[in-house]
């Protein structure tokens, strides 16, 4: 079993910056591929961002691709989105995933374990 704990989230204004975290337990961190999603009432869940366990390959959503980056740091167990240029849109609940494989991906079905999501909200 892997544990994933979301922090970071929370209220900000358009234009603004939040950066995610994500820590996870239960398994080697470095064996581990990890995935951003997020959800709004009455959508599916949707990709944000993929890094490989390497961190050597990511990919992001169009949607957000030059304003969010993901990465990770093995000596920590953790997992990050930065997201910068934030707009009314990225408005969401935050899940990050994780699943046993060299490479991410886009798929949410893909991915076996779930954190329990967190919050962000952008005004504008």
């Amino acid at each position: 079993q892997v544990q994933l704990v979301e922090s970071g989230g929370g209220s900000v204004q358009a234009g603004g910056s939040l950066r995610l975290s994500c820590a996870a337990s239960g398994r080697t961190f470095s064996s581990l591929s990890l995935g951003w999603f997020r959800q709004t009432p009455g959508k599916e869940r949707e990709f944000v961002a993929g890094i490989s366990r390497s961190g050597g390959s990511t990919e992001s959503a169009d949607s957000v691709k030059g304003r969010f980056t993901i990465s990770r740091d093995n000596a920590k167990n953790t997992v990050y989105l930065q997201m910068n240029s934030l707009k009314p849109e990225d408005t969401a609940v935050y899940y990050c995933a994780a699943r046993e494989s060299y490479d991410w991906y886009s798929g949410p079905r893909d991915y076996p374990y779930w954190g329990q999501g967190t919050p962000v909200t952008v005004s504008s």
